[in-house]
């Protein structure tokens, strides 16, 4: 079966281009020109990744995507906007977003991203559950949520804050060096993957406010670790 992909864009030409693009390369692509035509479409089928622009006509593409995410905490999204600024890729990972281009980009770059979330989709699909304990907290990675039972509670994540989360619940009680994380999740530790990392690291201190005997410490700005079990880092103190 065909991936269906959303594409977002009230550019006409432009999304011409890339519809054309991917639909060549065998997905399934349906186009609406503004926020509000895409939430509705959105509501009455399943898609296996969005494409997002920012700045259109009626809902803008941060209002989209946090809707999208109340709906749909796995389904990936790209933005594809001409805003370049900083501030503006980081209010995208913010609005649940998983990846940022800036246009112009080139298109097999896109699809390469495309393929490789599908890819993720996929496998999250077809294997076994992944869960760590958290202390109170069930961590669901395969199904991209956290679980805490005793206010029943449940937490959506973004496909790449769950990479993230992985890798520190791989890696309990230890003093982990940042490059090392960044490489490990993000593939690069520059300076764009450091603040996007730093963004899901706030995000995860929040989800943990459910269980205060999880913590994320940071030294100095130079490391992390998960704290799952204090007697565990007293040696380390």
């Amino acid at each position: 079966m065909k991936a269906g992909i959303l594409l977002v864009e009230d550019d006409h030409f432009f999304a011409k281009v890339i519809k054309r693009h991917l639909e060549k390369e065998g997905y399934n692509v349906v186009h609406c020109l503004d926020g509000d035509e895409a939430w509705s479409m959105f509501q009455e089928r399943a898609f296996d990744i969005c494409l997002l622009d920012i700045i259109m006509p009626g809902k803008d593409g941060f209002t989209l995507a946090r809707e999208i995410r109340s709906r749909d905490g796995n389904v990936p999204i790209i933005f594809t906007s001409s805003r370049y600024m900083e501030q503006d890729r980081l209010n995208g990972f913010q609005a649940g977003g998983d990846d940022y281009m800036v246009k112009p980009f080139n298109i097999e770059e896109l699809q390469y991203r495309i393929d490789v979330f599908l890819k993720r989709s996929r496998l999250l699909q077809s294997r076994k559950v992944i869960s760590y304990q958290l202390a109170s907290l069930e961590f669901n990675y395969t199904e991209l949520k956290i679980y805490h039972e005793p206010t029943n509670t449940t937490v959506n994540l973004p496909p790449k804050e769950a990479e993230l989360l992985k890798f520190l619940c791989e890696n309990p009680n230890r003093r982990l060096k940042r490059e090392n994380i960044l490489l490990s999740v993000w593939g690069s530790d520059d300076f764009f993957a450091g603040r996007t990392m730093d963004v899901y690291l706030t995000r995860l201190r929040k989800h943990f406010r459910l269980d205060p005997e999880v913590k994320l410490e940071t030294f100095h700005g130079k490391g992390l670790r998960l704290v799952t079990d204090p007697r565990a880092c007293l040696a380390d103190a």
